[in-house]
């Protein structure tokens, strides 16, 4: 029975939502459908001029447009793209890290890093992935939903127990750091009659999930008690801080645990399908830590898991070599301008008295606020693009709204173009500026954009 009538028959009651879901079609209405058929037109016009890769390219933009597509009533404040040049440039860089004998999994857990499961998946697939990683059944019930049959999720973080028939039946795989979970996956392995497909994941001295040595012991006894209940999928651990060169010493007693581990394995004579520890920064830069499989997520999305890893590269490359910056950013947001507001010398902006203008200025309003996505310590420091100029946030980022100055930039018009992550002609907001100014990660400041805002993929 395949994957497609497996779903139907595991959730007769519809509770993930996948029994009578069907891909929406693109709609005409709303700003994220309105693009969609003249980019078809497009490739179309020119589907003779273009190179396979590019046909490629426009099949799987058609692909993940219709898997992501949305018919709002009315259009979002903000918008987001999704470059599949750039998704396609990443795994081919990645593939070149890691070579051919590892299986690249997608980390695709907090919403693809906040790029969206529903056109991420779909893309990534395009680009040769075929296996994605999530934190919870929640997230491996979302990728379900997009993915090809052919493609595997394994869940790395909490499995509820009564959502083990769902798994099994579905023939997710899923993370055990927890005996007693093992023991519920080979009963309902039982009543489901299908294997659980499962991955230990060992204690190495990260000290957050993981099984220690005696409870490791005593999971790989009772798999073997039960093996007929079960398939090794992997044995793994992760790596606590691999990014900072600081803190290479924890990691290296993590691999020399690891190391015992797998000769632990041996030992009882078994060999999971991977051995993984490996993660972006792994892959990147410490090839010692590539085995069977790497989790990749930030990398994948186009960002450095760190300065250190950024600059290991970099010193492993040659400076003429095209392959210097390696990685491509996926997304890009935009907005568009609300309102311009002429505001005279030494009146205050926006809340408070945050900021004060120092001369007769002209100010923008964009519709973009902290429950938004835009983080408020970019008050007073954050930049946007609005026709190439970068135009600094003026006063406080509010709610649903934030303030530019663009007396430099000339006569702006209300519904122009703004940039508020990318590239508009020569300038650049990167995704990195925001960590720069607010304190958080990269990962932290991308998995926090909103699901409601729309999605589109593009070349």
């Amino acid at each position: 029975m395949g994957r497609v009538e497996r779903r139907q028959a595991s959730d007769p009651a519809g509770k993930s939502g996948r029994k009578t879901r069907q891909k929406p079609r693109t709609s005409n209405s709303g700003s994220n459908a309105a693009e969609s058929p003249d980019l078809r037109d497009e490739v179309s016009e020119g589907q003779t001029e273009l190179s396979s890769e590019a046909r490629r390219d426009s099949r799987a933009v058609s692909a993940a447009q219709e898997a992501s597509a949305i018919d709002p009533v009315a259009r979002h404040s903000s918008r987001i793209e999704l470059s599949l040049s750039a998704l396609r440039a990443n795994v081919r860089f990645l593939r070149e890290k890691v070579g051919n004998g590892a299986t690249l999994s997608a980390v695709v857990k907090a919403n693809a890093y906040g790029h969206g499961t529903d056109p991420f998946v779909p893309m990534a697939e395009q680009c040769g992935v075929n296996h994605f990683s999530v934190a919870s059944g929640h997230e491996a019930s979302e990728v379900l939903k997009v993915c090809s049959d052919e493609s595997s999720i394994m869940i790395m973080g909490m499995v509820y127990p009564e959502d083990l028939p769902w798994i099994i039946e579905n023939e997710i795989e899923f993370y055990v750091f927890d005996l007693e979970l093992m023991k519920a996956a080979a009963s309902v392995a039982t009543k489901v009659g299908k294997p659980a497909l499962v991955h230990l994941e060992a204690e190495t001295g990260g000290n957050r999930t993981g099984l220690d040595e005696p409870h490791l012991e005593s999971a790989l006894k009772f798999f073997k008690e039960n093996r007929k209940h079960f398939v090794l999928r992997g044995v793994c651990t992760h790596l606590a801080g691999i990014e900072s060169i600081a803190n290479q010493f924890r990691i290296t007693k993590q691999l020399d645990r690891f190391s015992e581990t797998q000769k632990r394995l041996r030992k009882h004579r078994l060999r999971p399908s991977y051995f993984h520890v490996g993660c972006s920064a792994a892959a990147l830069a410490f090839p010692d830590t590539v085995m069977d499989l790497v989790r990749v997520g930030t990398a994948i999305y186009g960002l450095w898991p760190s300065p250190d890893i950024h600059n290991m590269h970099l010193l492993a490359t040659s400076p003429k070599s095209k392959k210097k910056n390696g990685l491509q950013r996926v997304l890009t947001w935009k907005t568009d301008v609300m309102h311009i507001k002429d505001v005279e010398r030494d009146e205050f902006v926006g809340y408070g008295t945050a900021f004060q203008a120092p001369a007769d200025m002209r100010i923008a309003v964009i519709p973009v606020g902290y429950s938004n996505g835009l983080p408020r310590p970019l008050s007073n420091r954050g930049h946007v693009l609005i026709r190439g100029y970068k135009c600094p946030i003026v006063g406080l980022v509010n709610m649903n709204a934030c303030i530019v100055d663009v007396s430099r930039v000339g006569d702006v018009e209300t519904g122009e173009e703004v940039v508020l992550v990318g590239k508009q002609k020569k300038n650049v907001i990167p995704i990195r500026s925001f960590s720069d100014f607010s304190n958080e990660l990269n990962n932290e400041f991308i998995s926090r954009l909103p699901a409601a805002i729309p999605r589109r993929v593009v070349r």
